[in-house]
């Protein structure tokens, strides 16, 4: 990606700060409360099932316990972190870089008479004065630029004892350049991320004095999301929306067939890793 003839990372701050704000309630009337993919148990599940079940396996790995507290980074619109404080009695704080969200999160949980906070903050500098039973993410840290920033972070903010749970979008280990290029850059591109291995976080997270408790590929339960995600973007009406909201509006909306045939060629995984801190 290129601007003015300086090269932009795909996973620029400021893209995905401006992008998150000017289209997030549109990503709510396109995918729901819930900003992520969906999990298929049996396979005839509806969208919304799916992203709930999703969220009840993380939570169920991560052993969330009755008013734990708990940190959700990137918490989109609020919807994990509702879920939790409601399923768990969880005191949940979730952080977004995008002013949007926060509010779309706030209103969200005023809604649903829950105690859940939201508050305006880049994952990759968090300041916290208190730490957490669990730091949770779902689908965020490939939008990071040094992750290894928040690793360390995130390290820090956990309790003794206490889990790092994790769900994001990596590629395959053993790519050679043209595999790379034809099906991890138009994902990237699209959706400003820059995606790593399952074997990068695990080892910045030894690094960080976390343990590894487990690892799962997920990819043949959350393929279908974008079966169905094809079929959104058939409406003409959609790209004419696109087309009025800038040019990462519109990589977005072209990723999603990208993002089908990575799941396709085993080349994109979508995986979850759970840590410990001693």
């Amino acid at each position: 990606m290129e601007y003015a003839g300086a090269v932009v990372r795909s996973n620029d701050k400021g893209i995905i700060q401006r992008h998150y704000d000017r289209v997030s309630p549109y990503y709510r009337s396109l995918w729901g409360e819930h900003l992520h993919h969906g999990y298929w148990i049996r396979g005839d599940e509806t969208k919304e099932t799916a992203q709930v079940q999703l969220i009840e396996h993380l939570a169920a790995l991560a052993e969330i316990r009755t008013g734990g507290e708990i940190l959700d980074v990137g918490c989109g619109f609020g919807a994990s972190s509702i879920y939790l404080a409601k399923k768990y009695q969880a005191q949940a704080t979730g952080i977004t870089i995008s002013s949007v969200q926060v509010e779309m999160a706030k209103e969200a949980a005023a809604k649903a008479q829950v105690q859940a906070k939201f508050l305006l903050m880049d994952a990759e500098a968090m300041q916290f004065g208190a730490r957490f039973d669990v730091v949770w993410s779902v689908e965020s840290i490939s939008h990071y630029q040094n992750t290894s920033n928040f690793f360390a972070s995130a390290a820090r903010l956990i309790k003794p004892g206490g889990t790092l749970a994790l769900l994001d979008w990596f590629k395959r280990g053993d790519l050679q350049p043209r595999q790379y290029k034809k099906y991890i850059q138009p994902i990237e591109r699209g959706m400003m991320v820059e995606l790593q291995t399952m074997e990068d976080y695990e080892s910045q997270m030894r690094s960080n004095g976390l343990q590894i408790e487990r690892r799962e590929n997920l990819s043949p339960q959350v393929a279908k999301t974008w079966d169905l995600c094809l079929d959104i973007i058939k409406n003409r009406m959609l790209w004419q929306l696109a087309a009025k909201n800038g040019a990462e509006f519109i990589h977005f909306l072209q990723a999603f067939r990208a993002m089908r045939t990575g799941f396709a060629s085993g080349h994109f995984i979508y995986g979850l890793v759970i840590a410990k801190k001693a």
